[in-house]
């Protein structure tokens, strides 16, 4: 209850989960028909990168701060930094989107979204954000409920992220479950899971839970701007996508090299590989 997600709101980790976002919306939106988007951990859907717990930390500076104004970006990037600048048109970088707040603007009339946030401050302050867009629908309660919940939508397309605070110790294994639960009540559910990487066996464990989810196919992929055995701080994060549309592959094997030598503070490095490859015929 006592994590703000605003003390590190735009840095290298909210850089790959939030670009990653923007390109699942835009790949469900080659089909017209409609998707449900579902947030078990919202946060507050905007930050003031010159705000009181953003200042404190400064950690946007290592992220979103070194792609801000790159004349270099790869092609994949562009709906994500076109967000950005649109909450920045005088072209100082100052306001960053969240993810609800990219998922408002990126998806379409036809779409929906639901968000949950737990911190009773936060979710006040998420339906303030999200007040006078009829598509969007906020809960405040636990983000965990939410496939249970949620799953399945009438839309029969849906894209769940799941991003929690990392407080707990059991937190990477609540992911797993669910993961579990998700497939389990809507089959096609794109979902995606974002985790830090700091320990080493916890995330071998991780790992092993994901690959017997059930999920049909998981992709996962990891952006590293420290060694993974560093002791100090957070060494990277990953997400864990079930059910990746069709071109996600292709494109974060062309962004992610990119980031890693952008974003890199020691040693940058990236993986993507299939934790369950999709059964063939």
């Amino acid at each position: 209850m006592n994590y703000r997600h605003a003390f590190h709101a735009g840095n290298h980790a909210d850089v790959l989960k939030h670009f990653t976002l923007a390109r699942l919306i835009a790949l469900l939106s080659r089909k017209e028909a409609p998707f449900a988007y579902l947030d078990s951990h919202a946060g507050v859907g905007l930050y003031d990168l010159q705000g009181d717990q953003a200042s404190r930390t400064d950690e946007w500076r290592e992220g979103i701060g070194r792609l801000w104004g790159l004349a270099d970006l790869p092609a994949p990037m562009a709906d994500y930094l076109r967000v950005i600048h649109e909450l920045n048109p005088d072209g100082q970088l100052r306001y960053y989107p969240g993810s609800p707040e990219l998922a408002r603007r990126l998806t379409r009339p036809q779409d929906r979204l639901q968000l949950n946030e737990k911190h009773p401050e936060d979710g006040l302050l998420l339906k303030d954000n999200m007040a006078g867009d009829r598509r969007v629908a906020v809960q405040l309660g636990e983000g965990w409920h939410m496939p249970r919940a949620r799953l399945p939508v009438a839309e029969k397309r849906a894209l769940m992220l799941i991003d929690p605070p990392f407080e707990q110790a059991d937190e990477l294994g609540r992911c797993v479950t669910a993961l579990k639960e998700a497939v389990g009540r809507m089959r096609q559910t794109v979902v995606a899971i974002w985790y830090p990487i700091k320990d080493q066996r916890q995330l071998k464990r991780f790992y092993q839970g994901l690959e017997t989810s059930g999920a049909p196919k998981l992709l996962r992929a990891e952006l590293m701007v420290h060694p993974a055995d560093n002791a100090i701080g957070l060494n990277g994060s990953g997400l864990a996508i079930a059910n990746p549309p069709w071109g996600l592959e292709d494109e974060l094997r062309q962004v992610l090299p990119w980031l890693a030598e952008r974003l890199a503070q020691s040693q940058g490095r990236w993986q993507l590989d299939w934790l369950i490859e999709e059964a063939k015929p």
